[in-house]
């Protein structure tokens, strides 16, 4: 009995030839996708140029993400990832420096405060992108935050009460704020002051009124 085999199925099974792996076709439409974003802003994410920077399938991006801007969003989630990770030396105020300061560093000095200005604004009217923000990025950021903080917690640095979220608003919120809102220059001196702020508040040091 002869088996009855497709070209495709053969060409996946010839290694170095046919069809890459769609976890590698997906890495390369990402960095692909990364790599415009932060040379070009979020306009020249798009399919087409995408598609042909990664050389892949405009069909394939169309399977996977709802929009170029979910794209984006994602490309940019994957960029970031290692420039952003975070610390654990045993030291929270040190980490958050670290890490707040790696932030600022990436938005002011490596290129990434164009897009994402431009991802943020556009997630406002774009509700793929902005759900893939908020998935993909946001949200992961900030569970990484809390995580730390809660460490920081068990250990004694940061009050068993303190609202982790609040602390984290005062943190990054602060730099999106000067970033989105006011449009004011900063960088990254402020990153020190903030982070006093958040971990020991604005009260007189004594704990006088």
């Amino acid at each position: 009995m002869v088996e009855n085999v497709s070209g495709e199925q053969v060409a996946a099974r010839r290694p170095g030839r046919g069809r890459r792996p769609a976890a590698q076709v997906r890495a390369a439409v990402l960095a692909a996708a990364g790599r415009i974003l932060l040379r070009d802003g979020l306009p020249a994410v798009t399919f087409d140029r995408v598609a042909a920077e990664a050389g892949a399938s405009k069909t394939t991006l169309y399977k996977w993400w709802p929009s170029p801007g979910a794209l984006a969003a994602e490309a940019y989630f994957a960029q970031s990832r290692r420039t952003l990770e975070f610390p654990d030396t045993g030291d929270v105020r040190a980490d958050l420096i670290s890490q707040l300061g790696a932030f600022v560093r990436w938005l002011k000095e490596e290129g990434a405060e164009k897009p994402v200005s431009e991802l943020v604004g556009a997630a406002q009217l774009d509700p793929d992108l902005g759900r893939a923000w908020s998935e993909s990025y946001a949200q992961p950021r900030r569970e990484l935050a809390r995580e730390r903080l809660r460490i920081a917690q068990r250990q004694g640095q940061v009050r068993e009460d303190a609202d982790l979220d609040v602390i984290v608003d005062q943190l990054w919120g602060a730099c999106y704020h000067r970033l989105l809102v006011l449009k004011v220059p900063f960088d990254e001196s402020i990153v020190e002051s903030l982070v006093d702020h958040a971990l020991h508040g604005s009260a007189p040091r004594d704990g006088t009124r």
